[in-house]
C-alpha cells in the first residue's frame, strides 16, 4: 500500500486500508491488480480522473488534423490553368495537408483516359520535391484520381544534404589595383 504523499506503508489488510483512506477522507485505489500482493494507493479519485481528462485535451490540441484537399483536372486543361492548380496543390502540401488530383471525364472523353492519366503524371513530376506520391494514379469510374502526400520533414532534409563548398584552385594573389577617385 501506497500512501496519499507517495510513501509505501506495507502490506495491509484491506479493511485497515479503507480505514487509512476515510480518515483522511480520500480514496482506496486499486493500482496493479495483478501483482501480488494487489498495489493500492491512497488518493483523491475525483482529482485524478480530472488531471487524466486534463492531459488527454493538452495532447489532442498538439495534433495535426490530416486534412485531403481535391484539385480537379480537365483533359483538355490550358497550360496556363495546369500552371495555377500545380500552385494550390504546391501551396496545400506546403501547409501540410494531402491532395486529391481529380480527373473527371464525360462522353466520348471516356475513350481519352490516356490523356488524363499524362496529366496527373505530368503533376506528380513538377511536384516530386515537394511531396510524394501516397497513391498512383487509378481510375475508378469515370473519374481518375491520385492522392499525393505532403513529404516528411525528415525526408527533405535527407533529399538536400549540404553540398560542400569547393574552393577554386589556388593561383598566386596579385595586390589589388589601387582604386582612384574622381571628382
Amino acid at each position: 500500500m501506497i500512501d496519499d504523499e507517495g510513501n509505501q506503508i506495507g502490506i495491509l489488510p484491506p479493511y485497515e486500508a479503507l480505514k487509512m483512506a476515510r480518515e483522511k477522507n480520500l480514496d482506496l485505489v486499486e493500482i496493479s491488480p495483478t501483482a501480488t500482493p494487489p498495489v493500492c494507493r491512497i488518493m483523491d479519485y475525483g482529482k485524478f480522473l480530472y488531471q487524466q481528462e486534463k492531459k488527454e485535451r493538452e495532447a489532442k490540441k498538439h495534433q495535426k488534423v490530416i486534412v485531403v484537399k481535391e484539385v480537379k483536372f480537365r483533359i483538355n486543361v490550358d497550360d496556363h490553368d495546369y500552371e495555377t492548380k500545380k500552385n494550390h496543390v504546391l501551396r496545400f502540401l506546403d501547409e501540410g495537408d494531402k491532395v486529391k488530383a481529380t480527373i473527371f471525364f464525360r462522353g466520348r472523353e471516356m475513350t481519352r483516359t490516356g490523356l488524363g492519366r499524362q496529366i496527373l503524371e505530368r503533376l506528380i513530376k513538377d511536384v516530386e520535391e515537394k511531396g510524394m506520391v501516397e497513391f498512383r494514379p487509378r481510375q475508378e469510374g469515370n473519374t481518375l484520381h491520385a492522392i499525393l502526400a505532403p513529404k516528411k520533414v525528415e525526408q527533405q532534409k535527407q533529399s538536400k544534404p549540404a553540398a560542400p563548398k569547393q574552393q577554386p584552385a589556388q593561383q598566386p594573389q596579385q595586390p589589388p589595383a589601387p582604386r582612384v577617385n574622381q571628382a
